[in-house]
């Protein structure tokens, strides 16, 4: 193998892909990254790849001969980002050999196992059930707002294996809609994202299995982990962020089976597997019917709820809330025993009975800080019912979270 390339490019893409190493290997290649040159393409693709989780990525290089390698991961990542800026050379005499880099600062060998024994990233479709691979062309923008609105409501949770991930389903409709949802059991978010381009890969249009119709068939229904998709999101972004100076509209291609789905854009490619299990009817959960409707500026809630919850982070983030139809306002407050107390009190529009009720901070802060709009609607029942706030000018957006019920004193 011998090849050149740019300190950043090798750097940035080794960052990208070692998030996929496996922490605790089951195999001793798997702590490492494989190398493949092509000299054809004059490209370099890195390969990570813990079983679950695969990502690759390529990038420009002079390649005077192809070969494949596996190094370890830390050490040559740690390596690379410290070297400077400028060209760096790779090669290896032959396989069994170190590989020798090459820069300004000086010259280092890194020795690695055989690429032989790396496994190969799962192919969509090749399962055992002989089912083809689905494929839908999705908009970048699309698919980056239905994960940032809905990941942060994933449960932590490994006990609750389906609960960890995002759900994602497709509406058929005109134009049809892609539906993100996660709940952690105390909380739920959904977000619906229109597809103004849908493609498939098998037929025109949406296939009536897709949409739900057809239990036997291979359904765009299911749940992605949420580490996946955090991941995705950070490659979506820094494709954002370096194409944001141009005009076009760029797409990502989402293929799936029964047991995995793989993301592809431009020269990157994610893989893993999706979560087994039913996927709770999270519809039935979001009362048709209210008693009270408020409505309120966001960024003053936002910034209400963060100087309360200074006082609250010492109580279990419980914030109560006092809301008064008379008075118009709302009252947010907390008490934190040997510590203080903090509250204050916010203009609303509210309709219905006066109610008081207690919710964890967090929750709030965390669905207002992905609202992005300039006021926010909550609808209410009774002090123990679910909660539910929206963005007013974002139709497509629900976050629903329980009530914490507050002890008689």
């Amino acid at each position: 193998m011998s090849l050149t390339c740019e300190q950043a490019d090798l750097s940035h893409h080794l960052a990208s892909v070692s998030r996929a190493v496996a922490s605790r290997p089951a195999l001793p290649v798997l702590a490492n990254v494989l190398l493949e040159a092509d000299a054809d393409t004059q490209r370099v693709a890195l390969t990570a790849f813990d079983l679950n989780l695969g990502i690759r990525s390529e990038f420009d290089a002079q390649v005077e001969h192809s070969a494949r390698t596996t190094l370890p991961a830390k050490l040559f990542s740690d390596i690379v980002s410290r070297l400077p800026s400028g060209k760096i050379t790779l090669s290896q005499p032959r396989e069994d050999a170190p590989v020798t880099l090459t820069s300004a600062a000086g010259q280092y060998q890194v020795r690695g196992l055989s690429a032989e024994d790396y496994p190969t990233l799962p192919e969509v479709g090749a399962g055992d059930g002989g089912e083809s691979a689905q494929a839908l062309e999705l908009h970048i923008e699309n698919l980056l707002q239905g994960i940032s609105q809905t990941l942060f409501a994933a449960s932590a949770d490994e006990t609750k294996q389906v609960l960890t991930g995002v759900h994602v389903k497709l509406l058929a409709g005109d134009p049809p809609l892609l539906e993100f949802a996660a709940t952690d059991g105390h909380r739920l978010a959904t977000a619906q994202t229109e597809l103004r381009e849908l493609h498939s890969e098998n037929s025109d249009g949406i296939p009536s299995e897709w949409a739900g119709q057809n239990p036997g068939g291979v359904g765009l229904d299911f749940t992605i982990p949420a580490r996946t998709l955090r991941e995705l999101e950070r490659i979506l972004s820094n494709q954002a962020a370096a194409r944001a100076s141009g005009t076009e509209s760029f797409t990502v291609q989402l293929r799936f089976d029964r047991a995995q789905v793989q993301f592809r854009l431009d020269r990157h490619l994610l893989t893993s597997r999706l979560l087994d299990g039913q996927y709770p009817d999270y519809k039935r959960l979001i009362p048709s019917q209210f008693e009270r409707q408020v409505t309120l500026e966001r960024r003053p809630l936002m910034e209400s709820l963060e100087r309360v919850g200074v006082f609250a982070a010492q109580r279990n983030d419980i914030i109560k809330f006092q809301l008064s139809a008379a008075t118009q306002t709302l009252q947010i407050s907390t008490e934190a025993p040997d510590v203080g107390s903090g509250q204050e009190f916010l203009p609303i529009h509210m309709s219905g009975p006066d109610l008081e009720l207690a919710f964890n901070v967090r929750y709030l802060l965390d669905a207002l800080k992905v609202f992005h709009t300039q006021q926010v609607s909550l609808e209410l029942n009774g002090a123990t019912q679910p909660a539910i706030w929206k963005p007013i000018g974002a139709m497509r957006l629900c976050y629903l979270v329980m009530p914490v019920q507050l002890r008689a004193t």
